[in-house]
């Protein structure tokens, strides 16, 4: 390359570049660039979703960027020789980026964003699309917004998939002085991680969509309440919403249109339930993250007893594609009553882990082979949970079924926030069951007895299932269905509702793993070396 070029590299700021050492090798590529006095710019940029590769450094050359990865502090110097600022071949080559299949092959929609800018950059984010929905609903008013989002056909993406536009509806209707938008932001779900990568690589969306969210109800005031495991995620959305802010996005009179939008950051509690929307009000209240019985719905009294829309992360940050683009675009994607995309996530043990953006329809065969590349050890796979800790696991003769929210719930599973968690052929069954049963006795927020009781003697059940045979274990076996059905209908939420799912689901599909001898128990994990 001309010595007097600058060339630009980027390297992720992500967390789960960072954990893999991504801040070392962007100090060790911007020393070697000094030492050998060629002009490097080193930008931080999101995360593609590729975590196989991470590191992913990418460079921008006049064909575009070019992908070398996973990139280690000792690999930077042989780069340099290689002439990869040229975007020159190397053994971590991947050519150009947007032409890796597993990039590819997807449609993003929601992460159209999401690798190639600098998170903290309004420039950035505005050069590429950004604000252009909020532009349009300002332009359009309340009402208007309201109906777009309705068409679109957009769902609740964080597991319960209700209709966004009717829970908006609701609170646009209501009468009160002060209305509310809460971020439920509190992602804590086994493989899960797309809330993550939004906060920290592309804040700049969410705080969009929670602005139109606010233009279509008529709420002025906004909190995101994050995990509190996230603490870069809360960094980098804090200073987001300083600088969007300070720019006019936010505040007293958003983009000069005279109306109003706050939005402030709440750190979670630690605890799962609070992911629950009523136990994450309770919690930002100041009290402790216990389940409110409905009605009355939050979408009347909700946040301080008003009215208040709560979404997940994906649900407002897909908002802004819905108004730039336009209800129809956006609904054209997907199947039957499940619009749009869904950011799967591929976890546990798996090849090629990662995010996959897709219109709902593919299939989790699909995922595994086309996206996921099998396991990475090689093994076959056994059973793969979808929709988090209190997901289904999904045998494979049923991977073949449409990813969509109907055809899931048809077959005693969930689709839910996306988590996909695979397991291979030594994965334990029985243990998972037990590990369902035991997450929920530590997590329940105590308040209803199916929920609180069914869990704890749900562990006792599966012991004793495994201790006996013939007509005891029999009668077990009985009693666990049993108990599963009270927690199924008679919990106040979904933390007891949904465990039975994985516990039913490895008891109807793997019922040769309850018969096995009691080794003693450990933490089941989805990969054991």
């Amino acid at each position: 390359m001309s010595a007097d070029r600058l060339t630009t590299v980027y390297v992720p700021c992500d967390s789960a570049a960072r954990a893999v050492g991504a801040d070392e090798v962007a100090a060790a590529i911007a020393a070697c660039a000094q030492a050998r006095g060629l002009p490097v710019r080193v930008v931080r940029n999101g995360s593609r979703g590729l975590f196989w590769l991470e590191p992913l450094v990418e460079v921008q050359t006049a064909q575009g960027r070019v992908a070398y990865g996973p990139v280690g502090v000792d690999d930077v110097p042989s780069l340099f020789d290689a002439g990869f600022l040229d975007g020159a071949t190397h053994p971590l080559g991947h050519g150009l980026t947007e032409e890796i299949p597993y990039l590819a092959k997807q449609e993003r929609l929601t992460f159209r964003r999401m690798g190639i800018t600098d998170p903290l950059s309004l420039e950035d984010y505005e050069a590429h699309d950004g604000w252009q929905g909020l532009r349009r609903a300002l332009q359009l008013g309340g009402e208007a917004v309201l109906a777009e989002v309705t068409e679109s056909g957009l769902r609740g993406r964080g597991g319960a998939a209700f209709p966004a536009g009717i829970k908006w509806k609701t609170v646009r209707q209501a009468t009160a002085a002060q209305k509310y938008v809460v971020c439920n932001a509190d992602e804590g779900d086994s493989g899960t991680f797309s809330d993550r990568m939004v906060m920290e690589g592309d804040p700049y969306m969410l705080i969009e969509g929670m602005a139109i969210a606010g233009i279509a109800v008529g709420a002025t005031q906004g909190v995101v309440y994050v995990r509190a495991e996230y603490p870069q995620a809360i960094g980098t959305l804090n200073e987001a919403i300083a600088r969007a802010t300070r720019a006019g996005w936010l505040g007293g009179d958003v983009a000069g249109s005279g109306q109003a939008f706050h939005l402030t950051v709440r750190k979670a509690a630690g605890a799962y339930v609070c992911g629950e929307e009523t136990a994450m009000l309770e919690s930002i209240e100041g009290r402790r993250g216990v389940v409110r019985a409905k009605p009355p719905l939050p979408a009347l009294a909700g946040l301080f007893g008003q009215p208040t829309v709560i979404n997940n992360v994906i649900t407002l940050a897909t908002v802004p594609v819905v108004l730039a683009r336009g209800a129809g675009f956006y609904r054209d994607f997907g199947v039957g009553r499940s619009h749009g995309t869904l950011p799967f996530q591929l976890a546990g043990n798996v090849r090629h882990g990662g995010l996959v953006e897709k219109a709902f329809g593919l299939t989790l065969r699909e995922l595994l082979s086309d996206f996921g590349g099998g396991t990475r050890n090689g093994r076959p796979i056994k059973a793969v949970q979808v929709g988090g800790p209190l997901g289904a696991y999904v045998p494979e003769h049923q991977w073949d079924v449409p990813l969509d929210y109907e055809a899931y719930a048809a077959m005693g599973a969930v689709v839910g926030h996306g988590g996909i968690v695979v397991h291979d052929d030594r994965a334990d069954m029985r243990r998972l069951a037990r590990y369902a049963m035991a997450f929920c006795a530590l997590e329940s927020c105590g308040k209803c007895t199916p929920c609180r009781i069914g869990s704890t003697r749900g562990v006792e059940v599966i012991d004793r299932i495994a201790r006996t045979d013939g007509a005891r274990r029999e009668q077990q076996v009985t009693l666990l269905r049993e108990l599963c059905d009270t927690m199924l209908h008679g919990s106040l939420c979904a933390m007891g509702g949904m465990t039975p799912y994985p516990v039913l689901s490895a008891l109807d599909h793997y019922p040769q793993d309850f018969l096995a001898p009691v080794a003693e128990d450990k933490p089941a994990s989805a990969e054991r070396a």
